[in-house]
């Protein structure tokens, strides 16, 4: 049963463009479709962190409109997902883990689910339970959740929370 969800930013959350515009302001677009699941997803005991190698305000402040926890400027993820998940008591099958490119692949490793979007490295895709045939940025994540509940027996109680039967 998954208790955790990490994902990836560039390139799994988004479509992997930084733009920067005059200013030192950074741009990053993220799907609706993503944010909706992972805005819930703690209402059925799961909890959604972003972990990521650059630090942006954008993603800070799309942790915050979310309720998921952002933890940015992480080159090497592994020892950082060990550090999280024994702060929070969870265990490596417990946890899921979305991502796309090499740095996230020995985070990866060691989780009970591994997804990727469909335009993720291919040594990731292959790592990967399940490989979205979405992209980054374009629902992917979403539909990595979507399987994630279906497996874990919760995906009915996902649809009730938009029914007003719960």
């Amino acid at each position: 049963m998954i208790k955790l969800i990490v994902c990836d930013v560039d390139g799994t959350l988004t479509d992997s463009l930084v733009i920067y515009s005059d200013g030192n302001i950074e741009s990053k677009a993220f799907s609706t479709k993503d944010g909706l699941i992972l805005k819930v997803l703690p209402k059925l005991g799961i909890s959604v962190v972003f972990l990521t190698g650059r630090t942006s305000e954008a993603v800070f402040r799309r942790a915050a409109d979310l309720g998921a926890t952002a933890i940015c400027g992480i080159s090497d993820k592994l020892p950082a997902l060990h550090e999280l998940l024994s702060s929070r008591g969870i265990l490596p099958e417990e946890c899921a883990y979305i991502g796309d490119d090499l740095n996230d692949y020995a985070a990866m490793t060691v989780c009970g689910f591994k997804g990727a979007p469909s335009d993720a490295a291919a040594d990731v895709r292959q790592l990967c339970d399940y490989v979205s045939p979405f992209k980054g940025g374009y629902g992917a994540v979403r539909d990595v959740c979507e399987q994630i509940l279906k497996r874990d027996g919760k995906y009915e109680e996902f649809l009730r929370l938009f029914t007003g039967s719960l």
